[in-house]
């Protein structure tokens, strides 16, 4: 079997073809890779629960990733194909042991599950059968708590149903992610942080999907984080984020009043996460900040345009009321004007001028991709209207008369388009708005090329009403007497503007002159 990558519309996961539980029959091996420190009760109680599993124990083993406790976890005794991975006490390794664990499995399905966790029986079979049917889903286990003090190994052995049969009579939590499956219509709403349902201690993955992503990100070095920015990482990457609810391992203990502490104890892993998860809920994205990966790419290809047009473009997208972003300007090394724009733009650190590559390989999990050609004309605040005109849409844009086109379109869209060879429009809805909604419009050369563009500073004014025209359309008669009249009309204005500024001036030097005369003495 050889699963392919997901063609879903946005993230509805229905349309997968996986067979359905009571169908489904295994047929390839799974590495499941349990996360360790120090807990060795806790452990052989998961362990036990991962004997009673209805997978075929010969297509599955466990590696256990012994995050350098104090004493060192010796390989238990158990029915099914088990190694141990210890690892250099460097702190909380969580983000680095589950990467140990992937480099060591020796399957290409792999299922993440935290060493104090309870499997039910049809826990890796609830998994695996996404992984028999796609290539780049993260399957989405739950995760209800229940009290197990007391509980022994060999009760959860010998129960004869199931783990929430033997936990009836104990105190239990339903799992924290239901709430939000409601509100997300179990994973298939358009929402953009669908990612945040996915818990690192019950999900799943293939091994090639894990690699492209990057795996875990190892500078979390604290707890929380480093499961929610994977998986942004593999949903901005375009993977089906596919809920198992018949996933279930159970927490054991229950989260009560610990968890706003433990949650209080993540914060600087979630001030981190704000870096690296281009997501308004996770960051404030005031103007003037920055972060590592941006949430817009804005690609100004310059195709021969006049390098200070280019200049120009890159110029009113980094004026924009959205701060974060970063604009990249394609040059060809040859072409006239490049080192200018190098030694213009290349020292911002909001700008990267470059010859090769492109904007989806330099920047894989920003948000957003907008395509800008530097020869459109636009007025400041492009890139928030792209964004509103892009609403629930994977993407949007606005062609004009010549064949070229702004466009704004979402990162998972480009990477799935990518790798199943079909089209953005393929994934979601595609939305069109006219030139002038967005404020774009055909620059003509000699406005753009002409004594308007050079006027110095002391100009200013008059130079902001000759910008202002750029952003109409001046193609056409009608076009063309739109123009005249903006030119008649910003004439009388900025004539009626100066006359009055003139005048004001006059009146304020004869009242200045009156008032000096009064102050002098006056004879008898």
């Amino acid at each position: 079997m050889n699963p392919q990558p997901n063609t879903v519309w946005y993230n509805d996961w229905r349309q997968v073809d996986v067979e359905p539980p009571e169908a489904f029959t295994p047929t390839l091996p799974v590495s499941v890779i349990v996360s360790y420190y120090d807990a060795p009760e806790a452990l052989a109680l998961t362990l036990a629960s991962l004997e009673g599993q209805s997978y075929p124990r010969d297509l599955f083993e466990v590696v256990v990733v012994d995050d350098g406790s104090p004493t060192p976890l010796a390989p238990p005794s158990t029915p099914f194909d088990l190694k141990v991975v210890r690892q250099e006490d460097r702190g909380f390794g969580l983000a680095r042991g589950r990467n140990a664990g992937a480099r060591a499995a020796a399957h290409d399905i792999l299922l993440f599950l935290d060493g104090d966790l309870l499997a039910e029986s049809g826990w890796i079979a609830a998994h695996a059968r996404w992984h028999h049917a796609v290539s780049d889903a993260v399957s989405v286990g739950f995760y209800p708590n229940a009290d197990v003090a007391g509980l022994d190994p060999e009760a959860v052995r010998r129960r004869p149903g199931s783990l929430e049969e033997l936990l009836a009579d104990r105190p239990t939590e339903p799992p924290w992610l239901e709430r939000h499956m409601r509100m997300t219509g179990c994973m298939t709403s358009r929402d953009d942080d669908l990612f945040r349902m996915v818990g690192g201690g019950n999900c799943g993955v293939r091994r090639r999907f894990y690699d492209l992503v990057g795996g875990c990100d190892e500078s979390f070095a604290g707890w929380g984080g480093e499961d929610v920015e994977f998986a942004y990482r593999a949903y901005t990457r375009g993977g089906l984020l596919a809920p198992a609810p018949d996933a279930v391992a159970w927490h054991q203990g229950l989260l009560g009043g610990n968890w706003e502490a433990k949650w209080k104890g993540g914060e600087v892993q979630h001030a981190k996460a704000a870096h690296l998860i281009a997501h308004p809920g996770f960051r404030c994205a005031s103007p003037g900040r920055t972060f590592t990966v941006p949430q817009y790419v804005v690609s100004i290809p310059r195709d021969g345009a006049p390098a200070h047009r280019v200049f120009e473009a890159a110029a009113q997208v980094l004026a924009d009321r959205v701060h974060d972003l970063v604009v990249r300007v394609e040059t060809r090394e040859d072409d006239e004007g490049s080192a200018w724009l190098r030694e213009q733009l290349g020292p911002d650190p909001r700008v990267r001028v470059v010859s090769a590559g492109s904007a989806l390989d330099e920047f894989p999990v920003a948000a957003f991709h907008v395509t800008l050609p530097a020869t459109v004309s636009f007025s400041v605040g492009l890139v928030h209207r792209l964004r509103e005109g892009l609403g629930d849409a994977v993407a949007a844009g606005s062609a004009l008369p010549d064949g070229r086109a702004v466009s704004i379109t979402r990162t998972w869209a480009l990477h799935r388009a990518r790798r199943t060879g079909k089209r953005v429009a393929d994934f979601g809805r595609v939305a069109a708005a006219p030139p002038g909604r967005l404020g774009l419009s055909t620059r003509s050369r000699w406005v753009v090329d002409g004594p308007a563009v050079r006027m110095n500073s002391w100009n200013h004014r008059p130079r902001t009403e000759w910008l202002r025209v750029e952003a109409r359309s001046i193609d056409g008669p009608r076009g063309a007497w739109r123009f005249l009249e903006w030119l008649v009309l910003g004439s009388l204005r900025v004539a009626g503007r100066w006359g009055r500024s003139r005048g004001a001036a006059l009146l304020a030097k004869r009242t200045r002159a009156k008032e000096t005369l009064n102050d002098c003495p006056r004879s008898s």
